[in-house]
Protein backbone atom coordinates (compact mmCIF):
# COMPACT_ATOMS: atom_id res chain seq x y z
CA UNK A 1 0.00 0.00 0.00
CA UNK A 2 1.40 3.23 -0.64
CA UNK A 3 2.34 5.36 2.19
CA UNK A 4 0.71 9.39 2.19
CA UNK A 5 3.55 11.91 1.88
CA UNK A 6 4.16 13.20 5.38
CA UNK A 7 5.98 16.25 3.70
CA UNK A 8 4.16 19.47 5.47
CA UNK A 9 3.66 22.74 4.50
CA UNK A 10 7.02 24.99 3.76
CA UNK A 11 8.02 26.69 6.96
CA UNK A 12 5.96 24.07 9.30
CA UNK A 13 8.29 21.38 9.40
CA UNK A 14 9.78 20.23 12.85
CA UNK A 15 11.24 16.43 11.54
CA UNK A 16 14.80 16.00 9.45
CA UNK A 17 13.76 15.18 6.11
CA UNK A 18 15.45 12.37 4.67
CA UNK A 19 16.01 11.55 0.98
CA UNK A 20 16.42 7.60 0.57
CA UNK A 21 18.46 7.26 -2.20
CA UNK A 22 18.65 3.70 -3.62
CA UNK A 23 18.82 2.30 -7.27
CA UNK A 24 21.62 3.57 -9.58
CA UNK A 25 23.67 2.83 -12.57
CA UNK A 26 25.35 -0.52 -11.45
CA UNK A 27 24.59 -3.81 -11.96
CA UNK A 28 23.20 -4.17 -8.61
CA UNK A 29 20.23 -1.88 -8.85
CA UNK A 30 17.82 -3.85 -8.56
CA UNK A 31 19.04 -5.01 -4.80
CA UNK A 32 19.20 -1.40 -4.05
CA UNK A 33 15.84 -1.35 -4.66
CA UNK A 34 14.68 -4.25 -2.73
CA UNK A 35 17.04 -2.85 0.12
CA UNK A 36 15.20 0.72 0.07
CA UNK A 37 11.86 -0.98 0.36
CA UNK A 38 12.65 -2.97 3.50
CA UNK A 39 14.32 0.73 5.05
CA UNK A 40 11.28 2.78 4.14
CA UNK A 41 9.05 0.21 5.67
CA UNK A 42 10.48 0.71 8.87
CA UNK A 43 11.25 4.82 9.24
CA UNK A 44 9.53 6.22 11.60
CA UNK A 45 7.38 8.56 10.17
CA UNK A 46 6.75 10.42 13.35
CA UNK A 47 9.99 10.80 13.57
CA UNK A 48 10.95 11.74 10.05
CA UNK A 49 9.72 13.03 6.67
CA UNK A 50 11.06 10.71 3.84
CA UNK A 51 11.28 11.77 0.41
CA UNK A 52 12.34 8.66 -1.71
CA UNK A 53 14.49 8.82 -4.72
CA UNK A 54 15.68 6.57 -7.10
CA UNK A 55 18.31 6.54 -9.87
CA UNK A 56 17.78 4.99 -13.05
CA UNK A 57 19.94 3.05 -14.64
CA UNK A 58 20.76 5.12 -17.23
CA UNK A 59 21.80 7.92 -14.38
CA UNK A 60 18.43 10.01 -13.93
CA UNK A 61 17.46 11.27 -10.22
CA UNK A 62 13.80 10.65 -9.92
CA UNK A 63 10.76 11.03 -7.52
CA UNK A 64 9.31 7.49 -6.82
CA UNK A 65 6.37 5.81 -5.05
CA UNK A 66 6.57 5.72 -1.65
CA UNK A 67 5.43 1.86 -1.82
CA UNK A 68 7.74 -0.52 -0.50
CA UNK A 69 5.09 -3.05 -1.52
CA UNK A 70 6.43 -2.65 -5.05
CA UNK A 71 9.91 -2.66 -3.89
CA UNK A 72 10.28 -5.97 -2.84
CA UNK A 73 11.83 -9.37 -4.85
CA UNK A 74 8.87 -11.13 -6.71
CA UNK A 75 9.04 -14.43 -8.76
CA UNK A 76 12.52 -14.44 -8.54
CA UNK A 77 12.69 -10.62 -10.37
CA UNK A 78 14.26 -7.57 -8.91
CA UNK A 79 12.21 -4.56 -9.33
CA UNK A 80 13.59 -1.56 -11.03
CA UNK A 81 13.44 2.45 -10.34
CA UNK A 82 11.63 2.86 -13.41
CA UNK A 83 8.82 0.39 -12.01
CA UNK A 84 8.42 3.21 -9.42
CA UNK A 85 8.48 6.63 -11.18
CA UNK A 86 5.96 9.16 -10.60
CA UNK A 87 6.50 11.55 -13.26
CA UNK A 88 8.07 9.92 -16.33
CA UNK A 89 9.60 13.34 -17.24
CA UNK A 90 10.31 14.89 -14.00
CA UNK A 91 13.91 15.01 -12.14
CA UNK A 92 15.28 15.50 -9.02
CA UNK A 93 17.72 18.12 -8.54
CA UNK A 94 19.77 19.23 -5.24
CA UNK A 95 21.82 21.93 -5.62
CA UNK A 96 25.89 21.61 -5.03
CA UNK A 97 25.87 24.53 -3.25
CA UNK A 98 26.43 23.65 0.21
CA UNK A 99 24.35 26.89 1.98
CA UNK A 100 21.15 25.65 -0.09
CA UNK A 101 20.13 22.12 0.56
CA UNK A 102 17.04 22.76 -1.51
CA UNK A 103 15.67 19.44 -2.92
CA UNK A 104 13.78 20.45 -6.49
CA UNK A 105 11.56 18.37 -8.90
CA UNK A 106 12.33 20.26 -12.28
CA UNK A 107 9.75 18.49 -15.40
CA UNK A 108 10.81 20.36 -18.89
CA UNK A 109 7.97 22.92 -19.41
CA UNK A 110 6.67 23.34 -16.41
CA UNK A 111 8.17 25.71 -13.18
CA UNK A 112 10.39 23.92 -10.52
CA UNK A 113 8.78 22.45 -7.20
CA UNK A 114 10.36 22.70 -4.29
CA UNK A 115 10.21 19.38 -2.13
CA UNK A 116 12.08 20.63 1.00
CA UNK A 117 15.51 21.01 2.38
CA UNK A 118 16.80 17.85 3.10
CA UNK A 119 18.92 17.22 6.31
CA UNK A 120 20.16 13.75 5.92
CA UNK A 121 20.88 11.23 2.67
CA UNK A 122 19.97 7.56 3.68
CA UNK A 123 22.08 6.32 -0.32
CA UNK A 124 21.06 2.73 0.09
CA UNK A 125 23.06 2.33 -2.82
CA UNK A 126 25.39 -0.47 -3.92
CA UNK A 127 27.95 -0.80 -6.66
CA UNK A 128 29.86 1.65 -9.15
CA UNK A 129 28.08 5.06 -9.09
CA UNK A 130 26.83 4.95 -5.47
CA UNK A 131 28.87 2.90 -2.66
CA UNK A 132 32.66 3.47 -4.26
CA UNK A 133 32.77 7.20 -2.82
CA UNK A 134 31.07 9.42 -5.95
CA UNK A 135 27.48 9.99 -4.72
CA UNK A 136 29.61 10.67 -1.69
CA UNK A 137 31.52 13.36 -3.12
CA UNK A 138 28.59 14.86 -4.45
CA UNK A 139 27.30 15.24 -0.76
CA UNK A 140 29.93 16.76 0.52
CA UNK A 141 30.28 18.92 -2.44
CA UNK A 142 26.19 19.71 -1.33
CA UNK A 143 26.95 20.40 2.11
CA UNK A 144 24.35 17.57 2.92
CA UNK A 145 25.19 14.58 5.92
CA UNK A 146 25.16 11.12 4.87
CA UNK A 147 25.33 7.94 6.27
CA UNK A 148 27.66 5.80 5.91
CA UNK A 149 31.62 5.78 4.59
CA UNK A 150 32.62 8.84 3.55
CA UNK A 151 34.87 9.24 0.25
CA UNK A 152 37.78 7.82 1.13
CA UNK A 153 36.46 4.72 2.75
CA UNK A 154 34.14 4.23 0.32
CA UNK A 155 36.41 3.97 -2.68
CA UNK A 156 38.63 1.48 -0.63
CA UNK A 157 35.40 -0.47 0.01
CA UNK A 158 34.75 -0.75 -3.29
CA UNK A 159 38.00 -1.28 -4.66
CA UNK A 160 39.30 -5.08 -3.74
CA UNK A 161 42.66 -4.66 -4.51
CA UNK A 162 43.28 -1.50 -2.47
CA UNK A 163 41.01 -2.67 -0.01
CA UNK A 164 43.54 -5.87 0.64
CA UNK A 165 46.66 -3.72 0.06
CA UNK A 166 45.40 -1.18 2.80
CA UNK A 167 44.71 -4.25 5.41
CA UNK A 168 47.89 -5.77 4.94
CA UNK A 169 49.08 -2.56 5.53
CA UNK A 170 47.60 -2.26 8.88
CA UNK A 171 48.73 -5.77 9.75
CA UNK A 172 45.06 -8.32 8.47
CA UNK A 173 45.96 -11.43 6.96
CA UNK A 174 44.40 -11.52 3.47
CA UNK A 175 44.23 -14.57 1.00
CA UNK A 176 46.79 -14.78 -2.15
CA UNK A 177 45.35 -12.57 -4.74
CA UNK A 178 47.06 -11.33 -7.92
CA UNK A 179 45.58 -8.14 -10.21
CA UNK A 180 44.89 -8.24 -14.19
CA UNK A 181 44.96 -4.24 -14.79
CA UNK A 182 43.27 -3.11 -18.50
CA UNK A 183 46.35 -2.23 -19.94
CA UNK A 184 47.63 -5.57 -19.09
CA UNK A 185 44.89 -7.75 -20.52
CA UNK A 186 44.57 -4.94 -23.36
CA UNK A 187 48.38 -5.94 -24.31
CA UNK A 188 49.48 -9.18 -23.42
CA UNK A 189 46.11 -11.34 -23.13
CA UNK A 190 48.24 -14.37 -23.05
CA UNK A 191 50.74 -12.89 -20.78
CA UNK A 192 48.26 -12.40 -18.42
CA UNK A 193 46.67 -16.61 -18.70
CA UNK A 194 50.54 -17.31 -18.13
CA UNK A 195 50.55 -15.18 -14.94
CA UNK A 196 47.39 -16.84 -13.82
CA UNK A 197 48.52 -20.27 -14.60
CA UNK A 198 51.58 -19.48 -12.52
CA UNK A 199 49.93 -18.08 -9.89
CA UNK A 200 47.52 -21.56 -9.64
CA UNK A 201 50.70 -23.80 -9.72
CA UNK A 202 51.71 -22.36 -6.69
CA UNK A 203 48.46 -21.99 -4.95
CA UNK A 204 46.34 -24.65 -6.64
CA UNK A 205 42.92 -25.16 -8.09
CA UNK A 206 40.13 -23.57 -7.80
CA UNK A 207 40.47 -20.10 -8.53
CA UNK A 208 37.88 -17.24 -8.10
CA UNK A 209 37.85 -14.74 -10.67
CA UNK A 210 36.18 -11.09 -9.74
CA UNK A 211 35.18 -7.91 -11.05
CA UNK A 212 37.91 -5.66 -8.87
CA UNK A 213 35.03 -3.12 -8.74
CA UNK A 214 31.66 -4.85 -8.00
CA UNK A 215 29.83 -6.34 -5.22
CA UNK A 216 26.81 -8.97 -4.60
CA UNK A 217 28.98 -11.96 -6.23
CA UNK A 218 27.84 -10.24 -9.41
CA UNK A 219 30.23 -11.72 -11.99
CA UNK A 220 32.55 -14.31 -10.17
CA UNK A 221 32.90 -17.22 -11.54
CA UNK A 222 35.19 -20.54 -9.52
CA UNK A 223 37.84 -21.87 -12.16
CA UNK A 224 38.74 -25.54 -11.55
CA UNK A 225 41.38 -25.68 -13.92
CA UNK A 226 42.90 -23.60 -17.18
CA UNK A 227 40.36 -24.03 -19.44
CA UNK A 228 37.94 -22.04 -18.15
CA UNK A 229 40.16 -19.04 -17.25
CA UNK A 230 39.00 -17.01 -20.38
CA UNK A 231 35.52 -17.65 -19.90
CA UNK A 232 35.63 -16.33 -16.31
CA UNK A 233 37.32 -13.50 -17.04
CA UNK A 234 35.27 -12.39 -20.13
CA UNK A 235 32.34 -12.72 -17.40
CA UNK A 236 34.50 -10.44 -14.79
CA UNK A 237 34.92 -7.81 -17.86
CA UNK A 238 31.53 -7.71 -18.49
CA UNK A 239 31.12 -5.21 -14.88
CA UNK A 240 34.54 -4.25 -14.65
CA UNK A 241 37.77 -3.52 -16.78
CA UNK A 242 39.62 -4.47 -13.54
CA UNK A 243 39.92 -8.25 -12.43
CA UNK A 244 41.49 -9.90 -9.45
CA UNK A 245 42.31 -12.83 -9.13
CA UNK A 246 42.04 -14.76 -5.76
CA UNK A 247 43.17 -18.41 -4.29
CA UNK A 248 40.97 -20.33 -2.55
CA UNK A 249 40.71 -20.21 0.89
CA UNK A 250 39.64 -23.16 3.07
CA UNK A 251 38.13 -22.62 5.99
CA UNK A 252 34.50 -20.64 7.45
CA UNK A 253 32.87 -17.94 5.97
CA UNK A 254 32.41 -15.51 9.26
CA UNK A 255 30.89 -12.33 8.79
CA UNK A 256 30.66 -10.05 11.41
CA UNK A 257 28.82 -6.26 11.48
CA UNK A 258 29.91 -2.54 12.54
CA UNK A 259 28.40 0.05 13.60
CA UNK A 260 28.69 3.80 15.45
CA UNK A 261 27.53 4.32 18.60
CA UNK A 262 28.22 7.98 20.09
CA UNK A 263 31.05 6.89 21.78
CA UNK A 264 32.61 4.60 18.93
CA UNK A 265 31.97 1.51 16.68
CA UNK A 266 31.06 -1.58 18.18
CA UNK A 267 30.91 -5.05 16.83
CA UNK A 268 28.12 -7.35 16.54
CA UNK A 269 27.95 -10.98 17.39
CA UNK A 270 28.91 -12.80 14.44
CA UNK A 271 27.18 -15.24 12.01
CA UNK A 272 28.05 -17.77 10.07
CA UNK A 273 27.42 -18.25 6.08
CA UNK A 274 27.46 -22.16 5.18
CA UNK A 275 28.76 -22.53 1.78
CA UNK A 276 25.60 -23.90 -0.34
CA UNK A 277 27.80 -27.31 -1.33
CA UNK A 278 30.83 -28.53 -0.75
CA UNK A 279 31.69 -27.26 -4.35
CA UNK A 280 30.06 -24.38 -4.73
CA UNK A 281 30.72 -20.84 -3.15
CA UNK A 282 28.25 -18.27 -1.48
CA UNK A 283 26.94 -16.34 -5.04
CA UNK A 284 24.83 -14.07 -5.96
CA UNK A 285 21.58 -16.52 -5.89
CA UNK A 286 22.75 -17.82 -2.35
CA UNK A 287 22.34 -14.60 -0.99
CA UNK A 288 19.26 -13.09 -2.36
CA UNK A 289 17.30 -15.74 -4.08
CA UNK A 290 18.13 -18.76 -2.90
CA UNK A 291 17.72 -17.38 0.88
CA UNK A 292 21.05 -19.73 2.25
CA UNK A 293 20.28 -19.78 5.50
CA UNK A 294 23.01 -18.02 7.97
CA UNK A 295 24.21 -19.49 11.97
CA UNK A 296 22.98 -16.28 13.87
CA UNK A 297 25.67 -16.24 16.55
CA UNK A 298 28.44 -18.19 14.65
CA UNK A 299 29.51 -21.46 16.06
CA UNK A 300 32.77 -19.96 17.45
CA UNK A 301 34.45 -20.13 21.04
CA UNK A 302 34.61 -17.03 23.29
CA UNK A 303 37.77 -16.38 22.04
CA UNK A 304 37.04 -16.65 18.40
CA UNK A 305 34.57 -14.87 18.79
CA UNK A 306 36.60 -11.95 20.57
CA UNK A 307 38.90 -11.89 17.99
CA UNK A 308 36.48 -11.56 15.29
CA UNK A 309 34.67 -8.79 16.85
CA UNK A 310 38.23 -7.09 17.44
CA UNK A 311 39.38 -7.63 13.63
CA UNK A 312 36.51 -6.53 12.37
CA UNK A 313 36.79 -3.37 14.96
CA UNK A 314 40.33 -2.95 13.35
CA UNK A 315 39.35 -3.11 9.67
CA UNK A 316 36.74 -0.34 10.25
CA UNK A 317 39.44 1.53 11.60
CA UNK A 318 41.54 0.77 8.96
CA UNK A 319 39.57 2.07 5.77
CA UNK A 320 38.56 5.17 8.14
CA UNK A 321 35.18 3.84 8.28
CA UNK A 322 31.85 5.69 9.40
CA UNK A 323 28.50 4.69 9.76
CA UNK A 324 28.26 0.85 9.38
CA UNK A 325 30.50 -1.70 7.53
CA UNK A 326 29.74 -5.31 7.50
CA UNK A 327 33.43 -7.46 7.46
CA UNK A 328 33.56 -10.81 5.86
CA UNK A 329 36.27 -13.34 6.75
CA UNK A 330 37.80 -16.56 6.59
CA UNK A 331 38.24 -18.98 9.70
CA UNK A 332 40.65 -20.90 7.89
CA UNK A 333 41.41 -24.38 9.04
CA UNK A 334 44.55 -23.68 11.03
CA UNK A 335 42.66 -21.23 13.20
CA UNK A 336 43.33 -18.09 11.67
CA UNK A 337 41.30 -15.08 10.88
CA UNK A 338 41.73 -14.08 6.86
CA UNK A 339 39.87 -10.88 5.87
CA UNK A 340 38.30 -11.38 2.68
CA UNK A 341 36.04 -7.62 2.18
CA UNK A 342 34.41 -4.92 3.89
CA UNK A 343 30.95 -3.76 2.28
CA UNK A 344 30.51 0.00 3.17
CA UNK A 345 26.78 -0.45 2.37
CA UNK A 346 25.70 -4.06 3.06
CA UNK A 347 22.70 -5.84 2.24
CA UNK A 348 20.38 -4.02 4.56
CA UNK A 349 16.82 -5.99 4.31
CA UNK A 350 15.49 -7.43 7.75
CA UNK A 351 16.40 -10.81 6.46
CA UNK A 352 20.26 -9.68 4.63
CA UNK A 353 22.94 -11.03 7.66
CA UNK A 354 24.16 -7.08 8.72
CA UNK A 355 20.53 -6.66 10.43
CA UNK A 356 19.99 -10.14 11.64
CA UNK A 357 23.82 -10.10 13.56
CA UNK A 358 22.79 -7.04 15.08
CA UNK A 359 18.63 -8.53 16.03
CA UNK A 360 21.04 -11.02 17.73
CA UNK A 361 23.34 -8.66 19.07
CA UNK A 362 19.88 -6.78 20.63
CA UNK A 363 18.86 -3.91 18.27
CA UNK A 364 16.02 -4.13 16.31
CA UNK A 365 15.80 -3.28 12.70
CA UNK A 366 14.04 -0.11 13.05
CA UNK A 367 16.08 0.90 15.17
CA UNK A 368 19.22 0.25 13.30
CA UNK A 369 17.73 2.55 10.94
CA UNK A 370 16.92 5.13 13.55
CA UNK A 371 20.47 4.64 14.87
CA UNK A 372 22.48 4.94 11.38
CA UNK A 373 20.13 8.45 10.76
CA UNK A 374 20.91 9.85 14.09
CA UNK A 375 25.09 9.17 13.41
CA UNK A 376 24.97 11.56 9.94
CA UNK A 377 22.84 13.58 11.71
CA UNK A 378 25.66 14.02 14.52
CA UNK A 379 28.44 14.21 11.75
CA UNK A 380 29.22 17.44 9.43
CA UNK A 381 30.47 17.57 5.97
CA UNK A 382 34.06 18.25 5.07
CA UNK A 383 37.45 15.91 5.32
CA UNK A 384 36.88 12.75 6.90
Amino acid sequence: MTQQSTLPRSGSRRRPLVVLLFGGRSSEHGISVVTAGAVLRAIDRTKYDVLPVGITRDGRWVLTADDPERMAMADRQQPTVEQLIASDRSTIVVSVDPTDRTAVSSERGAEPKVLGEVDVVFPVLHGPYGEDGTVQGLLELSGIPYVGAGVLASAIGQDKEYMKRVFSSFGLAVGPYLVIRPREWQSDPAGALTRISGFADGYGWPLFVKPARAGSSIGITRVDGREGLEDAIAEAHRHDAKIIVEALVRGREIECGVLEFPDGPRASVPAEIPAPDASSYYDFEAKYLDSTPGMVPAPLTDTQTSEVRRLALKAFEAASCEGLVRADFFLTEEGQFVINEINTMPGFTPVSMYPQMWQATGIRYGDLVDRLLQAALRRTTGLR
